[in-house]
């Protein structure tokens, strides 16, 4: 059946992308509950994906909501104009003309630039990534007045985070490709196969870390039939990697001296582990210059000072640079390097949000009746809501719930 005939065209979308939702999502008529919403060309220079496909806009435009996007914001991620325009969006020239909607979703945090752009009463949703911001720019974001939700902080209704886990899961299957890729001989690496074949010794795969990075390179590393051996501080983080696998894979909690020895017999180490508070280096300089020559390094926690001290941030452009004859990969952002698939995994995520939010009402009914969604608030029309935020760069926090029954009160 069409969407023409009744239904949201959420079935639609959802069969095409495997993404099947519990619940059957009503049509929004256009009117009080219809949202104009706006998609910027990102400006970050290694930032590909866009947050929606054409398809998830011909949805929402279907469900009586405005879509305005810049011209060029969907081609990184293969996504023509003339698709976004076929599917009911407005093409626009500037960013500026962008930014006259009420409802901002964009990947990478607000740069001060754009942050001029901003208006009293907006919502913009997109990344915030704390690891590079500092108290002026939260407070130049809060002199804005604008209600500003961050993926890292949204929540699902089982207390997952959605966006996280599902970049998390592309970064994992990406980085033992890219593993592949530096140690072919077309790239100046080992000359070895990833993964193993009969009569000939497989891979061998170090990875530290067991959440769900390490989870889907494990998977892929398996695949290929590489020996893997997994390390965490945190015993029921590798209960779970192995029960998820289904393998009897080798893990161990991280010592100087286990990890040592199997990296100096490591083809590959990927790092996949979070930094603790007061330093991320869980490999020192002395452990990589003991590693095999050729060997490669990916340390996917570089966006956050990476878990390798020898890492240094590079590019899409400039991936790699040898330490102690050891092939360093150190890109921030992995999910853009398959720009395509991460649009579509965000677009599937932030597509039934968008229509729930106008079943609700609008953004402060679905902030005020979702828990999960709230926890997505780090800034709400000049207060500053999210305590990990306040706490780092001493500043002032306020109780979301007490600022939405004050607006409640007086609406």
């Amino acid at each position: 059946m069409s969407t023409t005939s009744g239904k949201s065209g959420f079935e639609e979308l959802a069969k095409g992308s495997s993404l099947y939702p519990q619940e059957q999502l009503a049509k929004v008529k256009s009117g009080k509950n219809s949202f104009h919403i706006g998609i910027p060309k990102e400006v970050y220079l290694q930032e590909n994906r866009v947050i929606l496909t054409p398809e998830a806009v011909q949805l929402i435009v279907n469900n009586g909501h405005q879509v305005r996007i810049e011209n060029g914001a969907g081609l990184k991620s293969k996504f023509t104009d003339h698709q976004y325009s076929e599917a009911g969006a407005e093409i626009v020239p500037s960013a500026r003309e962008v930014y006259q909607a009420d409802i901002i979703l964009k990947i990478e945090p607000p740069t001060v630039e754009e942050m001029e752009l901003l208006r009293p009463g907006m919502t913009i949703i997109s990344a915030i990534q704390l690891g590079d911001k500092t108290g002026d720019y939260i407070e130049k974001l809060l002199s804005k007045r604008v209600t500003a939700l961050a993926f890292e902080f949204i929540e699902d209704k089982v207390g997952g985070y959605p966006i996280v886990r599902a970049m998390s899961e592309i970064a994992g299957s990406t980085v033992m490709l890219i593993a592949a890729e530096y140690l072919s001989s077309a790239n100046d690496g080992k000359g070895v196969i990833l993964g193993g074949i009969t009569g000939v010794q497989p891979t061998k795969v170090v990875i530290i870390g067991a959440g769900t990075v390490a989870e889907y390179a494990a998977r892929t590393a398996l695949g290929l039939g590489a020996d893997i051996q997994v390390f965490d501080n945190h015993i029921y983080k590798l209960r779970r990697i192995k029960h998820a696998l289904g393998h009897q894979i080798y893990t161990s909690t991280i010592d100087t001296s286990t990890l040592s020895e199997a990296l100096r017999d490591a083809d590959v180490l990927i790092g996949a582990v979070r930094p603790e508070k007061g330093g991320g280096v869980i490999v020192t300089e002395d452990m990589v210059s003991e590693m095999k020559a050729n060997s490669i390094i990916v340390d996917c926690s570089i966006d956050q000072g990476g878990c390798v001290e020898t890492s240094q941030t590079t590019s899409h452009d400039k991936p790699i640079f040898r330490k102690h004859d050891v092939i360093h990969y150190c890109v921030p952002n992995i999910a853009s390097r398959v720009a395509n698939t991460a649009t579509t995994a965000l677009s599937n995520i932030f597509t039934p949000t968008i229509l729930r939010a106008g079943v609700e009402g609008g953004i402060d009914e679905m902030i005020f009746t979702h828990q999960w969604f709230m926890k997505g608030v780090y800034a709400y029309k000049g207060s500053l809501t999210n305590e990990l935020i306040a706490k780092k760069f001493d500043l002032k926090c306020k109780d979301l719930n007490l600022l939405l029954a004050a607006g409640s009160k007086y609406s």
